[in-house]
């Protein structure tokens, strides 16, 4: 498990512990796992989607992956 957190300048829209976060990546979908590489990348329009059930839709953003914590900011 690791520490993920999705807001937007006005508010957090989730903030919990994941194991699996699928992530609409500036050139493809990607899933970000428990022990993923340091990454950062920017978000299109579409949903991220949190251990397979919370589904966050938005319009764009950027994601930080990091040790054990993934930070999204994202505009809804």
């Amino acid at each position: 498990m690791f520490k993920a957190t999705v807001v937007t300048p006005n508010k957090v829209l989730y903030e919990g512990e994941a194991w699996s976060v699928f992530l609409p990546g500036a050139t493809g979908e990607f899933e970000v796992l428990q022990l993923h590489k340091a990454i950062i990348s920017l978000l299109r329009q579409g949903n991220i989607i949190i251990n397979w059930d919370k589904e966050i839709p938005i319009k764009n953003g950027a994601v930080r992956m990091s040790g054990d914590e993934l930070m999204a900011i994202v505009e809804e």
